[in-house]
């Protein structure tokens, strides 16, 4: 009686904390989260019989589909299998657990997210996590070399879900791979290639494709001063941009993940950056990526897949078209430091001969950073001076939009720029 007394009293105690969250409309997520406590105290209270109450509830993380909802995952799913198939691929299955030891130590920090089954016979067993490890495991213990498969399954992870947001512990994912040796980048494009079709038929709206190679990334870490054995446990942060804005994400590397600030705030500039093959190119030509091969063999790498994309018309030429919001015609730029004096010196002759110039407003930026600025702003030229320029009484003139340069005489200089830029 005693027992059923305290579990009433924590009921009421419990209800007054959910009437509170909705009287001060906290959020969704916290009023359910109240709620389910609320739930479970009332299924432990039982009724004047003495039978125990059940409460009809799903497990927290999942849902029901009802049958409207269930046709339209059969229309998308009929879509993305049609592509599939489309594309010359077989499919699969494997079951929906696997050996614990099969997955544990494959997602790294992600591990602790595994559900992890009583032992059954013997055998240890988990969920599987995603589709990827079982796929593995299935080519590896078949001796299979070349294969391309789709394979559409549940998966489950042992999350904290925000269901609101879309996060489950339990879903669906549709994975098609390429397994085999192949010329590089060729596979790949094929892979982007489907997945661009897809949302296309689909019809959901505008949509960006992203896309990595381990080495860029890597190399970057290297760059940067993250050491060896942090690059995945800092990797496991960075993909949390997404979600997160970058304070966020450089407060989780340096204060929960001890990396120092110099090395977040060098990765925070890369991450930063947006593009395709001029992304690509521009990465290739800076000296902080260049000191690593790994990074170097990735970027080239990118350009050539980017090439088979505009090859596939999956490349959407209208995402690089600039729409100009000013008329300046010539970036005056500096290669190294402590030159900004001497910009100033160039960009008032410039601005003197009529000529709509403009520089960056800080006394050493990074050459880089000027010609991101000239590409993302539709500037036309850049005029770079450098302690060799100078030396040698000449400009480096660029063209943006083709990389190409040549050193033109201080004295030729606006005489140039108005030939390139008249209508």
């Amino acid at each position: 009686m005693d027992d059923k007394a305290q579990i009433q009293e924590a009921i009421k105690c419990q209800g007054e904390v959910v009437r509170k969250l909705k009287a001060e409309k906290a959020s969704k997520e916290q009023i359910d989260e109240e709620v389910a406590k609320l739930l479970e105290l009332k299924a432990h209270l039982g009724g004047d019989d003495g039978k125990h109450q059940f409460v009809l509830k799903t497990a927290k993380g999942t849902r029901d589909y009802n049958p409207k909802q269930m046709a339209i995952r059969e229309k998308v799913f009929n879509t993305i299998v049609s592509c599939f198939k489309r594309h010359g691929a077989e499919t699969i299955d494997t079951p929906v657990f696997e050996l614990k030891e099969t997955l544990t130590g494959k997602y790294g920090e992600d591990s602790k997210l595994i559900y992890d089954l009583k032992d059954q016979g013997g055998e240890l067993l988990s969920l599987r996590y995603d589709l990827t490890v079982p796929f593995a495991r299935y080519l590896a213990m078949n001796k299979i070399t070349n294969i391309k498969r789709y394979h559409i399954a549940k998966v489950y992870r042992r999350d904290n879900p925000a269901m609101t947001r879309g996060r489950y512990r339990e879903f669906y994912q549709c994975d098609f791979d390429i397994a085999g040796q192949y010329d590089a980048m060729i596979p790949d494009a094929e892979c982007l290639k489907i997945v661009h079709e897809i949302l296309s038929e689909l019809d959901l709206g505008d949509f960006r494709i992203k896309v990595n190679d381990r080495r860029i990334l890597d190399g970057m870490f290297a760059v940067c001063g993250v050491p060896d054995n942090m690059f995945r446990t800092i990797c496991s942060t960075v993909d949390k941009l997404d979600k997160l804005p970058w304070e966020a994400v450089k407060n989780e590397m340096v204060n929960e993940k001890g990396l120092s600030e110099e090395a977040a705030d060098q990765i925070g500039v890369y991450v930063g950056m947006q593009g395709g093959m001029d992304l690509a190119e521009r990465l290739l030509q800076d000296q902080k990526m260049c000191q690593s091969t790994q990074a170097c063999a990735g970027l080239t790498d990118i350009k050539l897949l980017f090439s088979y994309l505009q090859l596939f018309q999956v490349t959407d030429k209208a995402s690089t078209e600039k729409i100009r919001t000013t008329e300046v015609q010539v970036m005056v730029a500096a290669a190294q430091k402590n030159l900004l004096e001497e910009r100033l010196r160039l960009i008032t002759e410039l601005w003197n001969a009529g000529i709509k110039a403009e520089l960056m407003y800080k006394k050493s930026p990074k050459l880089l950073s000027q010609l991101q600025h000239c590409e993302e702003s539709g500037i036309p030229l850049v005029a770079i001076l450098g302690e060799q320029e100078l030396k040698n009484g000449v400009v480096k003139l660029r063209n943006v939009a083709t990389r190409d340069e040549v050193d033109i005489s201080r004295a030729d200089l606006i005489a140039e720029i108005k030939k390139r830029t008249s209508a």
